[in-house]
């Protein structure tokens, strides 16, 4: 938590720009594993943490800009609560923390939705990504879950103020870089032919916890690159095989870092390792070079598939003209992902408002292959917080369905293309912040060059 001026601050902010209403904030309750009492780890909701601080489950809040309230709901634990969960702050202690001196039992807020209701206000949501949420909104507003689709205004009022990054949060999520480097370096370190993909994460997720924090999502430690998001670690590793990690680490405040790294098993890349490797190595950093404040991302995207068609061009993978090439979509057969997306106290920072409203302010995104994965396209401005990291993946489903349809023929050798098929994937990622004059990265440096990265073997 920050102190409570801060959140008195944001939603002050937040009211202002909205102006007027009801804003309903849906906290997250626990969720059981495989029985109610076993539960998953419990996360609260980005959005109720970035204006009220509070990750407790149970609780829910109301901003009545009309009326000028700010009312936390939730219920006092009992004996029985204490006896197995220790000593708790009051639920009004929890709300004092945070600035807000209204509170009432949970049940409450059903009459004070239905009384603003019947007085004409206006009932700002944002979208729901859990079933709790999807049945209370309509229990308690008569929406079915098919029309929950949030209010605009809000969602648009929230990714206006959590798109840009204060100096104490660029704080806490350098933390989490830090952490989430030092997770790299250790698996770089650890990996060695014969081990189980499995090792390699017991030892990333050893240094998480070893600085108290939590993975920002689930690992991919992989020798199956390929598959861009790949959860399964029960493989081993055999030499030859490229490693490919994607990781994070995320900070009780609930911050994150995001970061990949692709190692060869051996202590050295083979010849064509390297050479794919080296592309998608400059791919990154002319990325990175190009970043500064006014520059569309989906722009710096455009450079770096350019640059991996002018690399793959000279190994005889690709042909034609670059520009031509990435503006038809030919490009995505081995870069079918986006450049990078908004990093915060969501990995992901508010996918569940939606990239409409994040990363395209409204505009509409492509339908392209590749192309419609970018996740972030708007010109860049200082305090955005957001990853860089360009792939080259060789899928040999998706090259035997291109290359069955002749697709984009004139830029892709197929037939040179059938001797990779076996390749797997590269990705390197970092976290950069855009400041007023250009971008910086945010946490500790991993190995990114091939030399960097065989120095660790």
């Amino acid at each position: 938590m920050f102190t409570k001026e801060t959140y008195v601050q944001r939603r002050a902010q937040l009211k202002k720009t909205i102006g007027s209403g009801v804003l309903l904030f849906l906290g997250n309750d626990e969720q059981g594993l495989n029985y109610e009492d076993n539960t998953f780890r419990y996360r609260q909701d980005s959005t109720f943490l970035y204006y009220f601080g509070l990750s407790f489950a149970g609780l829910s809040a109301i901003i009545d800009i009309d009326e000028d309230k700010e009312i936390i709901f939730g219920d006092e634990l009992t004996i029985d609560h204490i006896v197995w969960m220790g000593t708790q702050p009051t639920l009004h202690e929890k709300a004092s923390a945070v600035g807000i001196s209204e509170t009432r039992p949970f049940a409450d807020i059903v009459s004070y939705l239905h009384k603003a209701v019947q007085m004409g206000q206006t009932i700002h949501y944002l979208p729901p990504y859990r079933a709790e949420h999807k049945l209370k909104l309509m229990d308690w507003l008569g929406v079915p879950p098919a029309r929950q689709e949030g209010s605009v205004p809000f969602i648009r009022a929230v990714v206006a103020q959590r798109n840009y990054k204060s100096a104490e949060e660029i704080v806490e999520i350098e933390k989490a870089c830090d952490v989430t480097a030092d997770m790299h370096i250790t698996a770089m370190k650890v990996l060695r032919p014969g081990m189980y993909e499995y090792e390699v994460v017991a030892e990333m997720s050893r240094i998480a916890e070893m600085n108290n924090c939590e993975l920002s999502f689930a690992t991919i430690a992989t020798i199956n690159g390929q598959t861009l998001h790949n959860h399964y670690h029960g493989n081993e590793v055999k030499p030859g095989d490229l490693f490919l990690i994607d990781a994070g680490a995320e900070l009780p405040s609930g911050y994150c870092g995001d970061m990949s790294s692709t190692v060869p098993a051996d202590k050295t890349f083979t010849s064509r390792q390297r050479a794919v490797y080296e592309i998608q190595n400059a791919m990154h950093l002319e990325a990175v070079k190009a970043l500064c404040p006014g520059i569309p991302y989906m722009k710096v995207y455009e450079l770096s598939a350019q640059v991996m068609v002018e690399g793959l061009k000279e190994l005889g993978l690709m042909k034609g003209n670059a520009e031509d090439a990435v503006r038809e979509g030919a490009h995505a057969l081995f870069y079918p992902h986006g450049l990078g997306h908004m990093m915060g106290l969501d990995v992901h920072d508010m996918e569940n408002l939606g990239e409409l409203w994040v990363g395209y302010d409204g505009q509409p995104k492509s339908t392209q292959f590749g192309r419609k994965s970018q996740r972030l396209a708007i010109p860049l401005e200082p305090g955005f917080v957001f990853t860089v990291e360009p792939g080259i993946y060789f899928i040999p489903e998706l090259i035997d369905l291109w290359k069955g349809e002749k697709k984009f023929a004139d830029f892709i050798n197929y037939d040179k293309v059938e001797e990779y098929r076996d390749f797997g994937g590269i990705r390197n990622e970092e976290d950069y912040l855009v400041t007023e004059t250009g971008a910086r990265r945010l946490g500790k440096k991993i190995p990114l060059t091939p030399e960097e990265v065989e120095a660790l073997r």
